[in-house]
């Protein structure tokens, strides 16, 4: 029966066994959609069984099961660097369903909101480009800060117009490929380049621009409006989500809810 000593529970190791469950559950619920999961899921095995051996006393087993643990997580980290750093920006991200009362409140950024004029520009520019079938990728900030990625395209600065839209996604323009960003009411930037998802479930018909909108929602909690080149239908990406618009109206319910709810 000494072997079974270890079996021993105080409130502590339930509290302890309580916060490793939510840890795990997080993990898996964060990184169901990447690639990463599978290994995630060797490395939670390997831990497992170290902690058995540990339990069992047998050291052998045990020393090597650190060696692999301690030198797998380091190497770990370094090949999903980005996996790695969209958990930490998504973990970051969640302080903001805490109330503003709380003390993270206090170094919380002022929420930036478009107002109904720039949201109307915005739809009316998606709509003429849907009827053309001109493809656009436009990026509402909201929050957090763009700048590294306006930094890749070119510094425009403008009033938001529907004209000034059309012209920038223009086929011919120099600075239709890419993403138009919009802060503060402002056009800030254009042809600048977006993460793009390594989810694989993002359905065949959205192309490499449904995939760069769901990518830049991913890592920030910006909104982004994409009008498809192929067939001009218009989609609404949030919060890593890509869902089809059935119009130009639903379009502009989803901005005026994410921009000024």
């Amino acid at each position: 029966m000494a072997m079974l000593d270890f079996l021993s529970i105080g409130l502590a190791d339930i509290l302890d066994i309580l916060f490793v469950t939510l840890l795990i559950f997080f993990l898996f619920r964060w990184m169901k959609d990447s690639y990463a999961r599978n290994v995630f899921y060797v490395v939670v095995s390997f831990y497992i069984l170290r902690v058995i051996a540990s339990a069992l006393g047998m050291k052998m087993i045990t020393t090597l099961m650190d060696m692999v643990l301690n030198l797998g997580l380091l190497a770990l980290i370094v090949i999903f660097q980005p996996e790695v750093r969209r958990f930490l920006i998504n973990f970051g991200k969640r302080y903001r369903t805490l109330p503003k009362a709380t003390f993270l409140g206090i170094f919380s950024r002022q929420e930036r909101k478009a107002n109904h004029d720039v949201i109307t520009e915005i739809c009316e520019a998606c709509r003429m480009m849907s009827s053309g079938k001109v493809g656009a990728l436009i990026v509402i900030a909201r929050n957090d800060s763009l700048e590294e990625i306006v930094q890749s395209g070119d510094v425009i600065d403008a009033r938001v117009n529907r004209r000034l839209l059309l012209n920038l996604f223009f086929k011919n323009s120099p600075l239709h490929d890419g993403a138009v960003i919009i802060s503060k009411d402002r056009i800030v930037a254009a042809r600048c380049t977006l993460p793009i998802t390594q989810r694989e479930d993002i359905p065949p018909q959205f192309g490499m621009r449904h995939k760069a909108a769901v990518g830049v929602s991913e890592v920030s909690d910006a909104v982004v409006a994409v009008v498809s080149e192929q067939t001009g239908h218009v989609s609404f990406a949030s919060d890593g989500h890509l869902s089809e618009m059935g119009g130009i109206n639903e379009l502009r319910l989803n901005l005026d809810k994410s921009c000024n709810g």
